[in-house]
């Protein structure tokens, strides 16, 4: 991945959440990939932050789009990574980064929010 690859990979990432696209959002991920989040821990009580495939996160994210019906991110920067992009944006939680992680046919497989709480 290129650095102009990692920016048109963020752009479209925030345009599925500002358009609440649930499956667009869903489109940029492998079927069983790990997400982790302190919101994870928050609003599903998962001690460990972290949800393994589409099915659950399908289910936590459709909820989140629910509690946050005004959601909108606003991408601020785009950093690349080997095999990795680190999306900074601001959003609900103020000044945000989410780091993807990359299987080889271009999906993410694993990702991690971090937010300034």
């Amino acid at each position: 991945m290129d650095m102009n690859q990692a920016r048109e990979f963020a752009e479209e990432w925030v345009e599925s959440w500002n358009a609440h696209d649930l499956d667009k959002i869903l489109s940029h991920y492998e079927g069983d990939f790990e997400m982790s989040s302190p919101m994870i821990r928050k609003h599903e009580n998962v001690h460990s932050g972290k949800l393994k495939g589409k099915a659950d996160m399908s289910s936590y994210w459709a909820r989140a789009l629910e509690r946050s019906p005004n959601l909108h991110f606003t991408l601020i920067n785009v950093l690349l990574g080997a095999n990795s992009v680190t999306v900074i944006y601001e959003g609900v939680r103020g000044l945000s980064a989410e780091v993807f992680h990359f299987s080889e046919s271009g999906k993410v497989e694993a990702a991690y929010a971090h937010y300034n709480l």
